[in-house]
C-alpha cells in the first residue's frame, strides 16, 4: 500500500465539467451520462439501475486464499439540490416548491434555468417584495420561507396565459446557477460543491489507482447515487457481499464543529447515530500513517448515503470521508488541497483490505472471533472500597476496651 500522487488539474477539470451539467435530484439523466463516460475513459466497468444510480466496480488483482472475500463499497452523489415549480401564478410568476433540504434564504436572487418539457428559459429568484423603492423597509420583513419566493422568467410573461404560451408547467424543473469560482489560492467557491466535489475527488483516486497499477486486495464498487438530496440515495444499491460502505460528502464548517478547510474530515456519527467504531479509526490511522492531516466531528443535522444504507437493511460497516467546507447548502466554500488529501485517503483505502478479517465471512456462528472494541482494563471499574456494614451497626471499641452501643 502506498501514497498515490493525485492529478490536480484532473480534478479540477473533473469539478469544473461537473458543476456544467445541471442535476437537482430527478433531473440527473445528463450528468449519468458524462460520469459513465469518465469511467469508460478510465477503463472502469459498470452497470446502471433502472433510474440512473452507477455502480462501478474497481476488481481485486491481488491472490485470496478464500472463495468468498467481501467487497468494499466508496459512495458519493451526482445529484443537487434545486427546486420545481409548484403554481403559475396569474401574473406569470411561478411559485417554488425546493428539492431537496434547504433555505430559500440561499434561494433568493439565483439566477436559474428552468427546463420545460420542450426547451429551456432563464430567470431569477426574487423575493415577493422585490424593490426597496416601493415597499422601502418593508422588504427586510419579509419571512424566510419558500412561499415568500417567486421565479421571474427572462421573457415577456405577464400572466398564466402567456407563461402556458411558453411551454411553463408544474413539474417542471430549476436548476440554480453555480457560478463557481476558483481562486490562487486554492479555495474553491460554488453552489453545488455537495457533492460535484465529492465525486470528482473519488474519480482523482480511482485514476490515481488504476494508473498507478496499485494493489487491490478486495473489489472495490464505486456507486454514484442520483437522490440523496431527497433522502432515498443508496438505499438499494448496496450489493450483499458488500462489507463495508464509505460515503464521500460534504463536511460542514462552523463553530462548534470539528471539519476544517484542510484535511480529510472523518464524522463519528450523524443524525443516522455512529458510525463504524473498527472502520473509522482504521481511517483515522490511514491518515496519521501517511501524513494526511484529519479532523474528526460529530454531525447534528446530517444524513448520507451511508446511513441510507444501514437503514434500507444493509448488514455493512459504514464511515464517511468529508472534504471541510463552509457556508453548506448555500454558496460553499473548500480548498483544493482538501480533495487532493480526500482522494489521496480514498486510493489508500482501495488498497488497505478488509478492516476486519472476519468480515469474509457474512455471519459468525460464535463470539469467539467477533471483534473488540474495549480491552479489559478499560472494562475494569475502579471503586472505593467501603467499610463492612456489618462491623460500623455493631458498635465500636471504647477508649476503656469496652463497647459503646
Amino acid at each position: 500500500m502506498r501514497k498515490l500522487v493525485i492529478n490536480d488539474e484532473y480534478l479540477k477539470t473533473t469539478l469544473l465539467e461537473l458543476l456544467a451539467i445541471p442535476s437537482p435530484a430527478g433531473l440527473t439523466d445528463e450528468i449519468v451520462h458524462y460520469t459513465g463516460a469518465k469511467l469508460e475513459a478510465l477503463g472502469v466497468s459498470y452497470e446502471l439501475t433502472r433510474r440512473g444510480t452507477i455502480r462501478a466496480v474497481l476488481r481485486r488483482n491481488m491472490p485470496e486464499r478464500r472463495r468468498d472475500p467481501p467487497a468494499c463499497a466508496i459512495v458519493s452523489h451526482l445529484d443537487t439540490l434545486g427546486a420545481m415549480v409548484r403554481e403559475i401564478k396569474p401574473n406569470g410568476r411561478l411559485s417554488l416548491m425546493p428539492v431537496g433540504t434547504w433555505s430559500s434564504r440561499w434561494a433568493e436572487g439565483g439566477r436559474v434555468t428552468l427546463f420545460t418539457e420542450s426547451g429551456r428559459e432563464r430567470g431569477s429568484v426574487l423575493p415577493l417584495k422585490a424593490s426597496g423603492h416601493v415597499y422601502n423597509e418593508a422588504i427586510d420583513s419579509q419571512p424566510v420561507e419558500w412561499d415568500q419566493l417567486e421565479l421571474r422568467v427572462d421573457a415577456e410573461i405577464h400572466s398564466e396565459a402567456e407563461a402556458r404560451a411558453h411551454g411553463i408547467q408544474i413539474g417542471d424543473f430549476v436548476a440554480f446557477d453555480p457560478n463557481p469560482e476558483m481562486l490562487d489560492n486554492g479555495y474553491i467557491v460554488s453552489r453545488h460543491l455537495d457533492d460535484k466535489a465529492g465525486v470528482a475527488a473519488v474519480l482523482a483516486a480511482v485514476k490515481a489507482v488504476v494508473e498507478g497499477r496499485a494493489p487491490i486486495p478486495m473489489d472495490c464498487h464505486l456507486v454514484f447515487t442520483i437522490s440523496e438530496e431527497v433522502g432515498s440515495g443508496a438505499r438499494a444499491v448496496i450489493e450483499a457481499d458488500v462489507s463495508e460502505v464509505i460515503g464521500v460528502d460534504i463536511g460542514p464548517v462552523a463553530a462548534g464543529q470539528g471539519a476544517k478547510e484542510y484535511g480529510v474530515t472523518i464524522p463519528l456519527m450523524d443524525s443516522a447515530g455512529p458510525h463504524d467504531y473498527h472502520l473509522t479509526r482504521r481511517l483515522l490511522r490511514l491518515c496519521d500513517e501517511h501524513d494526511i492531516p484529519s479532523h474528526r466531528d460529530v454531525f447534528r443535522f446530517y444524513h448520507s448515503d451511508a446511513g441510507a444504507a444501514v437503514s434500507a437493511g444493509a448488514d455493512v460497516r459504514t464511515a464517511l470521508l468529508c472534504f471541510g467546507t463552509d457556508a453548506s447548502h448555500g454558496y460553499e466554500r473548500t480548498h483544493m488541497s482538501t480533495l487532493l488529501n480526500l482522494a489521496e485517503l480514498l486510493a489508500l483505502y482501495m488498497q488497505s483490505g478488509p478492516t476486519i478479517a472476519e468480515d469474509r465471512q457474512r455471519r459468525l456462528d460464535s463470539v469467539e472471533s467477533f471483534s473488540h472494541q474495549l480491552d479489559a482494563e478499560q472494562l475494569t471499574r475502579p471503586g472505593t472500597t467501603l467499610p463492612d456494614a456489618g462491623e460500623l451497626v455493631r458498635g465500636v471499641d471504647t477508649p476503656e476496651g469496652g463497647k459503646e452501643e
